[in-house]
Formats: structure tokens, sequence, C-alpha cells
């Protein structure tokens, strides 16, 4: 693995490296738990980097390299646990794609999954507001102006997903049990968290320190909702667990890991990003556990 540059803190590992090849390190179940949001195929640039899936040029490309990090996902992972993909429908225009309409992003994910070897295991929808949606994207199909006109033309406002997939054991005794304390965790908290729909994640609870101005990258900074990663964290895996994300970032889901008593590994491809997530991570980090999450990874 190319490492360009590693931080290791109290309870996390933050490597600034392509993520494919970072995961391809890890040893056979060695994680807990994953949870991330890949880039949403061409739509935005991340990086210039031609190791970004970000820079693909079309989502069949995109797909075929997520591919990879996909199959080594798989085998790194706990028997019995799970990883949990944040994604949303992606919208089509007339001047890239010919059409206006969306891509089902949600079920080439889900494909690209049983494709490696996970079993598709649950989904959450994660409400937003088509107000806010509208007065961000202005789009034609939430304007009342299109409503008035001709509403053969309007579309709902777009949610989020959270995609659940779990990689199944041959043997389910196998499996490494997630367990909860009644105690803790009551029923009430279960049939709150048992909703298909989640109405409650606050969309502006996120990290918001930007990293560095980097003059050759248009930046497009998407951190995943820390509300959304503790509750899936605290859901899917134990204290003490390692809690993986491919696509670090600003170092959301390590924030999260860490505060509620997980440890961290993360990559990230962009500098800037791998600078600030160490930072986040740093004042987030917890000292209940110590020393180097992949002692001898990097040679």
């Amino acid at each position: 693995m190319k490492v360009m540059d590693v931080h290791h803190g109290d309870n996390f590992s933050a490597y600034h490296a392509d993520c494919v090849e970072g995961v391809r390190e890890l040893p056979d179940g060695s994680v807990g738990f994953s949870i991330y949001s890949p880039p949403f195929s061409h739509l935005f640039i991340y990086s210039d980097s031609e190791r970004d899936m970000g820079n693909a040029s079309s989502d069949d490309e995109f797909l075929e390299h997520y591919s990879f990090l996909l199959r080594d996902l798989h085998r790194v992972t706990i028997p019995g646990r799970l990883t949990a993909v944040h994604c949303t429908d992606m919208p089509r225009t007339k001047s890239m794609h010919g059409e206006i309409g969306l891509w089902d992003m949600p079920g080439a994910i889900i494909e690209a999954h049983k494709q490696a070897g996970w079993v598709y295991h649950s989904r959450v929808t994660i409400w937003k507001d088509p107000v806010v949606e509208m007065q961000r994207t202005k789009t034609h199909g939430l304007l009342y102006k299109t409503f008035q006109k001709d509403t053969s033309r309007c579309r709902q406002g777009l949610p989020d997903y959270l995609l659940i997939f779990r990689k199944t054991p041959a043997d389910e005794k196998q499996a490494v049990p997630v367990g909860k304390d009644r105690n803790l965790f009551p029923v009430s908290l279960w049939q709150q968290w048992a909703s298909p729909v989640w109405m409650d994640i606050n969309q502006t609870n996120v990290l918001n320190a930007r990293p560095e101005k980097d003059p050759k990258d248009e930046k497009h900074l998407c951190p995943l909702q820390l509300d959304l990663i503790e509750r899936a964290i605290r859901l899917w895996s134990n204290e003490g667990d390692t809690v993986l994300s491919p696509f670090m970032g600003i170092g959301s889901e390590g924030w999260g890991a860490l505060k509620c008593k997980r440890r961290f590994v993360g990559f990230e491809l962009k500098e800037g990003y791998f600078r600030q997530a160490v930072k986040n991570l740093s004042h987030m980090s917890d000292t209940a556990f110590g020393g180097d999450l992949l002692e001898g990874l990097v040679a």
C-alpha cells in the first residue's frame, strides 16, 4: 500500500492512502462495522487524483472501481457483522444524460454488494425537507411554478438512504453477536430505531470545519450527519469494536466511533481532508484504548 501519510492516535488510525489498497492490507475478520458515504459516481469532483472514484467517466466505470473495494471489505468484516452505505437517488440531466429523470443509485449499490458476497439486510429512509432541496438546487420538478404549469413534470424531494448489508457466515455459530443491555437500550428506543423512516435526523448536525483551500480542486464537501452515524454505530456494533470508513473525508464516521467508545480506522485520498480529519479525530479521541490499531501495516 502506498501511504502518503499516517497518524495513529488514541483509539484511531488515519491513513492518507487509496482505500482499495488500504483495505486490501487489513487482516481477515478485523472490522466490526463499517459506515460511509461513497462518491456519488461522477456527479462531483472531489480531487484530481486518478485514484479518486469520483473521477469516473460513467456510472458503469464507477461501479467497476467500487467493486474492488467491496470484495475486500467483505473479507475484513467479522462474520455476521454489517456494513452501512449512505446514498441517494441521482438526478439525470438533459445535458449530461440526454434525459431528465433519476438514476437508482441505491439499486446499483445493492447489486454491487450482492456480487461481492454481501447479503442485502435492511434499508433506512432518511427524511429530508423538500423545501430545503428546492431552495438549494432550484430543481424544476420541485418549483411551485412547475406545479402550476404542469404537474406531470413535478417530483417528490429526494430522501437519503442507509443501505445495510450483512456478511452471512457459512455457519451462524461463527457469527459474533451485537447484544444490547435493556437498561441502556429500552424497548421504546428500539421501537424508534426499528422505524423504516428516520424522521429525526438533523441535516445540519455535521462536522463543519473545512479543509484548507486547494485551488486545483473543485471541492465538494458532504459530511454525514453525526446523529445518523452515532445511531448506526450504537445499533450495529459493540463497544471496543473497530469501525472502518474507507472514504473518511474530514473524519465524521471516526468522530462518531470514538464518541461511542469504538476504535476507528479510516482512509482518505485527499490531503486536505486527511489533515482536517486528523485534527477532528485528535480532538475527540478517547484514552480508554491505546496503541497502533494496525501495527505493522505500514512498511
